[in-house]
This record gives C-alpha cells, sequence and structure tokens, in this order.
C-alpha cells in the first residue's frame, strides 16, 4: 500500500464519521455496518481502489492497536463498585454463557460451513464475542433501567476476557505438533501470569507515577493524555516481548488503574475514545476491503444461515437459561438476549488465526465477516425501535428492573427491615427547622398514572439512585417514598 492510499482512508474516515455522525444517530444504519459496506466498494470485488489482503502488514498494525486500546478502556471503564460482592450476573453470561455459545457455534460452523475441529472451535469461541461499539447506543439509552444495560455492559467489557485467551490456546493446539508437557507449561504460564501480571504492572504503576508527577511540578492535560496511550502501548510491547499475550496486559493495564484505585487524567479517557473510534472505524474500512477481496472463498448462503441461527436461536435461548432466576421481566429478559451484536472484536479475533497460518483461517475470517455484516445490520437497525417499545412497556406496567439500580442487586431480595417514617411524621419534619430532602422515586408507570406528588419532592427514578446520589452530601437526610 502505498503512502497517500492511508491518508486517503484516514481523511475519509474523518470526514464521514464527522459530517454524518447526527445522520447515522437518527436511521436505522450503524457506522461499522456503514464502513464496512465503504470498505467493500474500495475493494477489489467492487472498485478496486483499495487492495487489502489478510496478512497484509497495515491490516495487523491497525488491528492490534485497535484491540489493544479497546480491552484497556473496557477496563478502566469496568465498574467494580457496581457490583459490590454479587458476582452471579458475571459469572453465569461469561462463564457458563459464553461456553455454551462457542460449543454451540463450533457445531454450527461444522454443520453448516464443514471446517475442521480445531478450526470450528476457533470460530465459535471468535462469534461468541460480542461488540461494544454497536452496544454503545443501547447502553447509553437512559429509557432503559441501568440494571439491565449495566448486564449488557458487563458483558460487552469483559467478555473478550473469556474468549481470547481461549482462542490463543485453540491457535496453540491447532498447531501444537512436536510440543511437549514442559512446552505447554511454559505456555500456560506465560499466557495466563506473565502477560496479566505485566500489563497490571505497567498500568498500576504508570498511573500511579504519572498522579505522583502532576502533583509534584505538573503535568500538561494534553501530555497526560499521551501518556495513557502509552501504558496501553507500553503493556502490550513488555508482554509480548516477555513471551505474554499483549491483550490480556493491555486489560490488565486498564484493570489495574480500577483496582488499585489510582486515576487516569479524564482527558485520557476522552482522548484515548477519540483515538480507539478513529482506530474502529479505519478497521472497519480495511476489513470491508479485506472482505471484497476473498468473499468467493465464502460459501455465502450456508454462511448467511449460520449467522441468522446464532443471531435469533443460540444466544437467546443461552441467555435465557442463564438469566433465569434473574429478578426481571421477560421484557428485559427479551432484550438482553437479543443485544449480543458481533462486530470488530469478532474480526480482529478472527485475524489471530490467520497471522498464525492456520488452514482454512481466510475463509473463515471471511464468514466472521458476513456475520459481522448481518449482525451490524439487525442490532444497528432495532436500537431504537426496541428502545422505544421498551419504554412504551414500562409506562404501563412496573418492571422488578426499575427498582434496582446494579445488575446483582436482580439476584437479591427486596429488604424487608427499612425504616419507615408515617406521613404525619414526615409532614412535621418538613414543617421544622432542618427538614429532609425528599425524593420521589416511584416507577415510570406509576409516576405516569399518578399526578400527585409531596410538594418540593425531587423525582429520580429508582434505577438512576447511584448517580444522583454521587454528588449529594453525606450528611443530608433523605426520604425516599413510592407507591
Amino acid at each position: 500500500m502505498d503512502l497517500i492510499t492511508p491518508f486517503t482512508l484516514i481523511a475519509v474516515v474523518l470526514g464521514i464519521s464527522a459530517l454524518a455522525s447526527r445522520l447515522v444517530e437518527r436511521s436505522i444504519l450503524s457506522f461499522p455496518f456503514i464502513f464496512i459496506a465503504l470498505g467493500f466498494v474500495l475493494g477489489e470485488s467492487v472498485t478496486g481502489l483499495v487492495e487489502i489482503h489478510p496478512e497484509d502488514e497495515s491490516l495487523e498494525i491497525v488491528a492490534t492497536i485497535t484491540l489493544a486500546l479497546v480491552l484497556f478502556l473496557d477496563a478502566v471503564r469496568f465498574q467494580l463498585d457496581g457490583l459490590g460482592k454479587r458476582w452471579l450476573i458475571p459469572f453465569l453470561i461469561l462463564g457458563p454463557g459464553t461456553i455454551a455459545i462457542i460449543a454451540a457455534g463450533a457445531g454450527l460452523i461444522v454443520l453448516f460451513l464443514g471446517f475442521g475441529f480445531y478450526i470450528a472451535l476457533i470460530g465459535g469461541a471468535v462469534l461468541a464475542s460480542t461488540d461494544p461499539v454497536i452496544l454503545r447506543d443501547i447502553i447509553r439509552e437512559e429509557r432503559i433501567p441501568r440494571s439491565i444495560r449495566q448486564i449488557l455492559k458487563i458483558e460487552a467489557g469483559l467478555n473478550d476476557l473469556v474468549v481470547l485467551p481461549a482462542i490463543v490456546v485453540l491457535i496453540a493446539l491447532a498447531g501444537s505438533e512436536g510440543r511437549s508437557a514442559a512446552d505447554w507449561t511454559r505456555f500456560g504460564v506465560e499466557l495466563m501470569i506473565v502477560g496479566p501480571a505485566i500489563g497490571f504492572a505497567i498500568g498500576g504503576g504508570g498511573s500511579w507515577l504519572v498522579g505522583k508527577v502532576d502533583a509534584a511540578i505538573g503535568i500538561r492535560r494534553e501530555h497526560q493524555a499521551l501518556f495513557g496511550i502509552a501504558l496501553v502501548l507500553g503493556a502490550y510491547a513488555a508482554a509480548t516481548a516477555a513471551g505474554g499475550d499483549g491483550f490480556l496486559a493491555a486489560f490488565f493495564a486498564g484493570l489495574a488503574v480500577v483496582v488499585l484505585n489510582t486515576s487516569l487524567c479524564d482527558c485520557f479517557l476522552d482522548y484515548g475514545e477519540t483515538t480507539a473510534e478513529m482506530a474502529m472505524l479505519l478497521a472497519f474500512i480495511l476489513f470491508g476491503s479485506v472482505l471484497s477481496g476473498i468473499i468467493g472463498e465464502v460459501d455465502l448462503l450456508p454462511t448467511l444461515a449460520l449467522g441468522a441461527t446464532l443471531i435469533f436461536v443460540v444466544r437467546p435461548v443461552v441467555i435465557t437459561a442463564v438469566l433465569s432466576r434473574v429478578r426481571a421481566s421477560r421484557d428485559a429478559r427479551a432484550l438482553i438476549a437479543w443485544f449480543g451484536p458481533r462486530g470488530l472484536n469478532s474480526l480482529l479475533l478472527a485475524l489471530l488465526a490467520v497471522q498464525a497460518g492456520l488452514a482454512d483461517a481466510t475463509p473463515l475470517l471471511g464468514a466472521v465477516a458476513v456475520v459481522v455484516v448481518l449482525s451490524a445490520a439487525l442490532h444497528g437497525a432495532s436500537t431504537t425501535p426496541l428502545a422505544n417499545w421498551y419504554e412504551r412497556r414500562l409506562l404501563r406496567v412496573t418492571h422488578d428492573e426499575e427498582r434496582e439500580a446494579t445488575a446483582g442487586e436482580l439476584f437479591s431480595d427486596h429488604p424487608e427491615d427499612v425504616p419507615r417514617i408515617t406521613p404525619r411524621a414526615l409532614n412535621d419534619l418538613l414543617n421544622g427547622a432542618d427538614p429532609p430532602l425528599v425524593l420521589d422515586v416511584r416507577t415510570r408507570s406509576a409516576y405516569g398514572h399518578d399526578g400527585a406528588k409531596i410538594p418540593g419532592s425531587v423525582r429520580v427514578v429508582p434505577d438512576a439512585i447511584n448517580e444522583w446520589a454521587q454528588n449529594m452530601p453525606r450528611e443530608r437526610r433523605i426520604i425516599a417514598y413510592c407507591t
């Protein structure tokens, strides 16, 4: 690829994403779908303006930077305090749920596409990865109760922590001829200990260091933002040089910032998300161009049948089963079961098999790209209509998920020992010298059906209490009421 081509692609990415951002938000199309389609049109099958092959070094560089940065940001944004000690939901989704989807996906790949054992398992793991980019719109949708959005956010943020090691191990098994027990032991230590340990040390130590230096002599905000990028690339490079997995290191570098309660400048999160956005959209164009070149190797109808079965059957059945104990409405379970989009992460993970030189890895990448396009179209188009439908349901009937602020609380019973106050006692307090703050925490349907309210009360929907309380003084007396 000459120098003009990447410059042109970057210009196209920045220009289209800026000019069309508002139109895309209002349409049924998503940016991933648009940029994959654009890359396909630019590729060999249509115009031939961009020729990118799966083994192209420029694709590897963009893919590596993108995946490392996405994993780091996912970990930094993960909120441990939102779960407390209730880890059952993430365990169910990321454990039995992901394993079941991998197994079902592998079986379907053998059935529809006829791939061998290892490449089918790799494909099943790749297609079990959910994409935070396509999920972003529904996670930001405040009409959806916070507990439900948190379940989807946990899955999107931590899913690759389960999928990535599985893919690395399967790739190693596929090329394991001649490996001894000692070789496998060393491989396991490097994968599960060396990489994460190096990433955790660099992320925790680096964020602590920049905080100390900033407090002592000051660091400009733009340079703090650049330092965050250095942590990501440094964790990846150091772990890879030591024989570990650089992507796991990038994730654990971000996790260290959360676990050790250090802090990165909010300027890094803004800058890092902007950089990741640009890299992701560029990667979508490149993968679209790759698909354009290898589409002839894809058995299209069986691949579309594979994607449809995964989207409409496998995920809904598995997620509905693992969340059977969740105290949530059928509407909420259906929403969670539907929103498991495949996106850039699946493409990036499939590329690892191509880089390893596995047989049938390129046709697998083509099949994964077709499934991603199908998912991007279906899930991207359904976000707004489903949010509207769910909002209408909430306005008619109160759902259990509305009453909880975190995902973990959907497994707990309602406490019976909550202190209560009579209306007369509340009236006396409100007329006293130090009146309390009264919160109206009625559910959406209850609030809509009854216009009466306590004078001076503040309206906060129950699932938004955590965010509201963060900026409130601890000594203020608060009394909440509902119906």
